[in-house]
């Protein structure tokens, strides 16, 4: 946080993570504008691995929601998915200890659902110490007013509500650069 006016720091690509949560396939078919959720979730994997950042997913009781959708799997490398049975990713301590590994201070989040694994995530990294934008183009609820509700919480909690877009603008910084160029396509899809 920038202590003169209380705001948080830009997004960086030093201290940045991508986590996305429990885009699996039994939600395929339920999650109010799945394809928006798919849409910009590609482009932010694709972004951070063009990049070389670093992305968790994690899989919610994958024995019962079944595994990551392949639109995600095939996008991400190395594929290491985390599972976890707890809503917030961070009741799981695999998770806290992969996000520790990663050694980033800012987390980036995507997936489902809004109101209740993408919230309570949010919440237990704020109080965790760590700054969160979650992507709004990039995550959803079976209800559209769940997803509302979530994003208004997470919204009064401090949590940077931005598109994906803004997400890699931000990070990016500046025009003309050989990372710019490298992700260009990207940011035009």
């Amino acid at each position: 946080m920038t202590p003169a006016h209380n705001l948080p720091d830009r997004l960086d690509r030093d201290r940045c993570l991508l986590v996305v949560i429990d885009i699996q396939e039994r939600f395929r078919d339920v999650i109010h504008r799945l394809d928006m959720v798919l849409a910009g979730t590609d482009r932010l994997v694709r972004f951070w691995q063009a990049l070389g950042l670093p992305v968790i997913v994690t899989e919610h009781y994958p024995r019962g929601l079944g595994h990551t959708v392949p639109e995600v799997k095939d996008a991400v490398t190395p594929w290491a998915p985390l599972e976890k049975i707890h809503f917030s990713c961070a009741g799981d301590e695999g998770f806290m200890a992969a996000v520790r590994t990663a050694g980033r201070d800012q987390v980036v989040l995507c997936g489902i659902e809004t109101h209740v694994c993408v919230y309570q995530t949010a919440f237990d990294l704020l109080r965790d110490g760590r700054q969160v934008a979650v992507a709004t183009d990039a995550v959803s609820s079976c209800l559209p007013e769940d997803r509302e509700a979530g994003l208004g919480r997470m919204r009064d909690l401090g949590v940077q509500l931005m598109s994906t877009q803004m997400i890699m603008f931000e990070i990016l910084g500046r025009a003309g650069t050989a990372d710019f160029k490298a992700v260009a396509p990207i940011l035009k899809s």
